[in-house]
This record gives structure tokens, sequence and C-alpha cells, in this order.
């Protein structure tokens, strides 16, 4: 594996021949793998970026150059300065796919100068990862959502008398506040711990909602994942996330394609009424009381299971990459597709916190590497043809080094 410094990277660049516009994809982690081998597969080259080359990305045989940029939230104009000077060393405009919040509002709020963004502008990205504003929408649209009180407009006493205990806490804006506390949503027994991350968020400037905690049914998480062109119909499959790791609020583990007209009718609704354009997955779980379907959140990027709709037919990427730069993408049927991240799933299953919900068949299919070429299944980073994320994995996960994504 070479993961480039950024002179080294540039100067690779510069020297470097595509006979096609070449895809940056940042983060290069679990996701950034996804995406480029969603994106190899149609020959396109794939540059990874990320802050440090201990990601699955950078070795996989789908990326052909990968190397380090300033990460945007230290050094925004660093950032910009970077990814500027990488393109203007390329024959065709590059196009992004940030794969990460915090990387595809970079791109976005950078306005790159010879990049190209297959994706809506910053404001309304703003608009749909804010969930002020994503819930304000859902209210009017009429798609089901938490209770929810967002705390600048609502006194957090009057809030939590409303909802009770215990109840959740989640930012308006989920990348900043998992900078600050580690997590994305935090779960208070009582008024105390309340009133303590209250407070947090008043010091360290974070708008901050309580949110009823949902009586979700497990296993019941459904998630339409979607290309919604400028012009055109969207290219839209929906997820179940049967398994979570940790089990409930966790990372999806096991997800696997379903028809669920409803989370497709709400799903787009709420992007399309946001003029949102671009790849995004829109999150809901079920709610026992209601007996209903709720909208948690929209990620307007890629996220960790879009291998799944990739091995449905949906190749999302290549679609995105396809409008961007007037090349030539056909879907074609849907056909069943599972997706599973082995890191995620084995540890669940060999602690006895869950049965497991894959077959005998799965694990031989897994094992011997025929899952690549016959039936329904797919991975996260593990593929036989394609080894060295994995392995690189191993190597991260059992030496002294330290990389962390959230995807």
């Amino acid at each position: 594996m070479t993961f480039r410094d950024f002179d080294a990277l540039r100067d690779a660049l510069a020297a470097a021949d595509f006979d096609r516009p070449p895809a940056f994809v940042a983060n290069a982690h679990v996701t950034g793998l996804s995406v480029a081998r969603a994106l190899d597969a149609h020959d396109v080259p794939v540059i990874a970026l990320d802050r440090s080359g201990d990601g699955a990305a950078p070795p996989s045989n789908a990326v052909d150059y990968a190397g380090q940029v300033a990460y945007p939230l230290d050094d925004q104009a660093g950032f910009r300065e970077d990814v500027e000077a990488l393109a203007a060393e390329l024959d065709h405009d590059p196009v992004a796919f940030g794969c990460m919040d915090e990387w595809a509002l970079a791109f976005a709020e950078a306005d790159l100068e010879g990049v190209r963004l297959p994706f809506a502008d910053v404001d309304t990205l703003d608009s749909v990862l804010d969930k002020t504003a994503l819930y304000d929408r859902c209210e009017a649209l009429g798609v089901p959502y938490p209770e929810t009180y967002q705390l600048s407009r609502t006194d957090p006493e009057a809030a939590a008398d409303e909802l009770g205990f215990p109840l959740v806490v989640k930012p308006a804006r989920k990348r900043e506040f998992e900078e600050a506390v580690g997590t994305n949503v935090i779960e208070v027994a009582d008024r105390e711990e309340y009133l303590d991350v209250v407070e947090m968020a008043r010091e360290t400037g974070i708008e901050i909602m309580a949110q009823e905690k949902v009586p979700v049914a497990r296993g019941e998480d459904h998630s339409l994942a979607s290309y919604v062109p400028e012009d055109g119909d969207p290219l839209a499959v929906v997820g179940n996330a049967r398994v979570r790791a940790p089990l409930g609020y966790g990372t999806s583990c096991v997800v696997e394609r379903v028809e669920r007209p409803e989370i497709e009718e709400r799903a787009l609704a709420v992007v399309e009424d946001a003029g949102y354009y671009g790849i995004s997955e829109a999150e809901f779980v079920y709610d026992r009381d209601r007996d209903d379907f709720v909208l948690l959140d929209v990620n307007t990027r890629p996220w960790k299971w879009i291998s799944m709709p990739v091995a449905a037919g949906a190749n999302l990427p290549m679609a995105a990459y396809a409008d961007a730069t007037g090349a030539d993408y056909d879907p074609g049927p849907l056909t069943d597709a599972r997706w599973v991240s082995l890191a995620d799933y084995l540890p669940l299953v060999a602690g006895g916190e869950l049965a497991d919900v894959l077959a005998s068949d799965d694990w031989q299919a897994l094992v011997s590497g025929e899952f690549e070429t016959t039936g329904d299944l797919t991975t996260a980073v593990y593929r036989p043809s394609d080894p060295a994320p994995i392995a690189h994995r191993l190597d991260v996960e059992f030496g002294s080094r330290d990389y962390y994504c959230s995807c």
C-alpha cells in the first residue's frame, strides 16, 4: 500500500494519465472503500483522500491513488487549497464524494475550482442535515417523527416535563456534537443528568434538542437508500437493518433489501421538498406505540452499507458520477441483496448477545469467497478478490495505531 503525503500525492497525480474524470473519495474508511469499489466496477479511477492512511480504503485494488489532505474540521482553508491543487494536476475535473458529514460539507462549502459536486449546494445540505429544519419539514409534510423540542425555542425544564425520563438528547447538527462528546446521541435517565448535558451544549455553543425515547421495535429499522438527480426519476432501495451493534442504537451490521413503499414515499417527499439532489440515506425506526415508522435522520452522502443497494442493482455512486460527467449508466432491474459487516456482527454472535441470522450456506459462501459471484450476500470490507483492506484493518486494530471513523 502507498498512502502518500500531500506533496507526493500531487506529484503522482501530475504524472498520471486518466482517460476519464477520476473520483475524489473522502474519507477513506469503510464507506469510502464501498464507494471506491462501486466506481471501480465501472472503470472509474479513484483517488482516496484522508488525514491518515489507516482507514480501510487506501490499500484496495479499487483505489488508484491515496494520500493526505488537510482535515476540514481542523483546517477548512487548507482543505480547500489541497483539493484544488490536486484537481489542477488532472486533465479532467474530478467528481467529489464526501463519505462523512464533515467531508461532504467541506466539499460543498469550499466552492472548489475544478471539482464537480454530484449533490446540492451547501444551503440545501444544511436544511436537511439540521434536525430543527428537518423536523419542521416533516411537520409540514405529515411525515411522522419523534416528539422533539428544540431547546433554542423551548425551555429545557419545560421540555423535560413534557417528555418525561428517560429521554434522548441530540444535536441539531450531528458531527460537531460527536466531536465534542464522542457520540451523536445521549440517553439521559434523570433531570440532573439531562441538565448537565444542556449546560455542556450551552458552553460549547452547540444547538441541541430533547427528544422522546422512541419505543423502538428492534430489528425493524428501515432506511431509504437513494440517488435523486437534478432532473429525472430517483434511484432508490429500501434497506432493513436487521441487526445493529451494539444492539439498539448501534451501527448497522446486517442490512437486507425489502419492499416498503411507505418508507420510499415519505423519504422522497422530505428529500425532494428540500430541493436536495444527490445520494442520501433517510433513516426510520418503527415506533411500537404509534404502530408506525418515524423519521430520525437524513444523511446527505454515502454511508456504511451503501454496498447493499449496489449489490441490488442500484449503483448509487455510479449514477451520481454518470450525471456529473455525462457518462452512461443503466441501473437495470433490482434484485434481492443482503449486506454484513463482519467486524461488527461476529462479536455479537460470539458473545451470545444474538442468535445468528446468517445460514450455514452463507458462512460457507463467505469462507470460500463464493459470495462475490453467487447469491445475494455482500460485505463491508472483507472480500477475497480484494484482500488488502481487511488485512490492513487487522494490522491497525492489533497494532498501536488508532483510526476513528463513525462509519
